[in-house]
């Protein structure tokens, strides 16, 4: 297989033409070139400019080779990207760009696609709170690249504007342009995702200089990584603004090549050491940022000591999450099995610490009395179980990620939730309590009470004259049965719609009639896909299931599922689940009053 070659160009602020002037030189030395990424602010930064950046988007000049951009902002650039997202053509879940115009595509969001075999991760916009403004990327977008990130196989590129914080740590910048090491344009919240994806390459813009990072070694991880901010263009000091590669996928890499490390090759500037400079400069960046409600990440320890007061006053937030401390005697901060148990039993660790929690959202008890109720009793049992990936995994019933307000039933060993970003009313999931990857490979128990909880919605649903589709994709980071309902009049036109969908990918499913028995349906489904790493299944409302094992290398949608019943029901607006999106409010009250209509056929009670 031949690599393909890739230019990648820091802000464009709606200079094309001097950056296609120097694209067309690149190409001519070096190239050809398969297609050109930009990181940083890609519209304008003046009027002045606002002309010959039209001219391109409305055919004047073109684009003179694909171009995918993820610095959604600037002038003019809520204007022509609204108008891009109403685009017939551009509705559905679209991970490798949204068209504008020949040869330019919008990088939205957050996602993953490949791109000549070449696997690309990005992150669109600048970090805000209000996920609906253009040019902004919201927690949903980070957690989808978490999740991803939890996925099979080395990610190749990694794309973000802002840059990382601490990225300059453990790196010689002695040599380095003016303004390198100044933390403005850089986000603690990148480092944490580049520290998880462990991508190959990351780029970066928007700081407004050019930096290529010695390798740095991941983690975790043979492969290194390579980090490059880039300037913007046209820049008065001359930086350089574009850069190419020509670079092999590493799924088709040999163990021995991926993991070779150039004798340049530096730690991760990521991890939290011993007091070191470098390490206290990302600490100090990142202590007040939204890192500090994942302190199990890095060292708490080193943080609390930066945050002032006595020592021996703070709690050790390691012994307090994790119930042992690898500093043991030497640690300064208290070891107290109370707070402790308090913290297993869900009180906010904030509180715990400094008697106060001031974060303006928090799930967690503010109270040392005991909790009541059902659902605190269970999740205190559930807590207790310490699944390895319980604290970081926003499924797991123990994990402090989980959104508590969408859990409308808890079970023994399955919960029901609301999905978030419902594709229509009623849409909810059957999750399983502990850390797994898929539901086919639950225990007996715990597949016994699945079943017990898809019959009863099965007739939740009945009473509502509707029908229901259960469907799940993997690789995930936890398994979860989607739980669509659908019009009844609706229901014969499932398998067709989905045996379509699939021969336009150039893959079949595998048929799985139902009988009489559920338990051997699902035992049939999981010895069709036994040790498949990737697979997709669907059952049909009449109890047909059409299982799909999906190669590692196939591109296959993640939200294949919901996008071809989006089509069925003519909501192809909403294939999108970023696109359903509600306020955490109109969650809470949507999840009370499915609980209410639910409670008769609830197998939790």
């Amino acid at each position: 297989m031949v690599a393909p070659r890739f230019l990648f160009c820091g802000d464009v602020l709606g200079r094309l033409n001097q950056l296609f002037k120097r694209v067309a030189a690149v190409n001519k030395s070096a190239g050809p070139f398969d297609a050109l990424l930009c990181v940083g602010q890609f519209f304008p930064d003046s009027p002045e400019l606002q002309g010959e950046f039209l001219d391109y988007l409305e055919g004047g000049s073109s684009f003179p080779l694909p171009t995918y951009f993820i610095g959604d902002y600037g002038l003019g650039a809520a204007k022509v990207l609204s108008a891009v997202s109403r685009d017939p053509s551009n509705l559905g879940f679209k991970t490798d760009g949204l068209r504008i115009c020949e040869n330019l595509f919008w990088l939205k969001g957050s996602g993953k696609f490949f791109l000549h075999g070449v696997s690309v991760m990005y992150l669109s916009g600048k970090h805000s709170s209000d996920s609906q403004i253009i040019g902004t990327y919201s927690e949903d977008d980070v957690d989808a690249l978490r999740a991803l990130a939890d996925e099979h196989g080395v990610i190749d590129i990694f794309l973000t504007n802002e840059w990382p914080s601490g990225v300059t740590a453990r790196a010689d910048v002695s040599n380095g342009p003016p303004g390198l090491t100044d933390s403005s344009s850089t986000n603690p919240k990148i480092a944490q995702l580049a520290a998880e994806i462990k991508p190959r390459y990351h780029f970066a813009g928007a700081k407004g200089v050019f930096y290529a990072r010695d390798p740095y070694i991941n983690e975790g991880a043979v492969h290194v990584t390579r980090f490059l901010g880039l300037a913007p263009v046209g820049n008065k000091d001359k930086q350089k603004f574009i850069h190419a590669i020509s670079p092999t996928p590493a799924s088709t890499m040999s163990a021995a090549e991926i993991s070779l490390k150039p004798p340049n090759s530096t730690m991760s500037p990521y991890i939290a050491f011993e007091q070191t400079a470098p390490a206290t400069e990302f600490l100090k960046q990142s202590q007040h940022s939204t890192l500090e409600s994942q302190y199990w990440r890095f060292d708490a320890s080193q943080k609390r000591q930066q945050q002032g007061g006595p020592d021996g006053e703070r709690l050790c937030f390691k012994f307090t999450s994790t119930g042992s401390c690898q500093r043991e005697g030497k640690c300064n901060f208290r070891h107290d099995s109370d707070a402790r148990d308090h913290f297993r039993k869900g009180c906010c660790f904030d509180f715990l610490n400094k008697g106060k929690c001031e974060k303006s959202e928090c799930s967690f008890s503010h109270s040392l009395e005991e909790e009541d109720g059902e659902y605190s009793r269970k999740r205190q049992r559930l807590s207790s179980r310490d699944a390895p990936h319980g604290r970081s995994c926003w499924f797991c019933l123990s994990s402090p990620n989980i959104e508590t307000h969408l859990v409308v039933s808890i079970g023994e060993s399955c919960y029901c939730a609301l999905a978030k970003g419902q594709l229509v009313e009623d849409h909810v999931l059957v999750i399983p309590v502990e850390h797994c990857p898929n539901v086919v490979s639950l225990t007996q128990e715990a597949a016994k009470e699945l079943q017990r909880y898809k019959s009863a919605l099965r007739n939740y649903f009945k009473k509502q004259g509707k029908a229901v589709v259960y469907y799940e994709y993997l690789p995930s980071s936890h398994g979860n049965l989607q739980v669509i309902p659908i019009p009844k009049h609706k229901a014969a036109d499932v398998c067709g719609r989905f045996l379509s969908a699939a021969k336009k990918f150039g893959v079949e499913f595998e048929v799985i009639n139902p009988s009489s028995d559920d338990d051997v349906d699902v035992r049939k489904l999981s010895e069709s896909l036994s040790g498949k790493s990737n697979f997709f299944y669907v059952e049909l409302p009449e109890g047909t299931i059409l299982s799909l094992a999906v190669g590692e290398k196939e591109k296959f949608p993640v939200q294949f599922g919901r996008e071809v019943l989006a089509d069925l029901l003519n909501i192809k607006e909403r294939a999108d689940w970023r696109n359903s999106k509600l306020s955490k409010e109109d969650e809470t009250k949507i999840a009370e009053d499915f609980k209410k209509r639910f409670e008769e056929f609830d197998p939790s009670k």
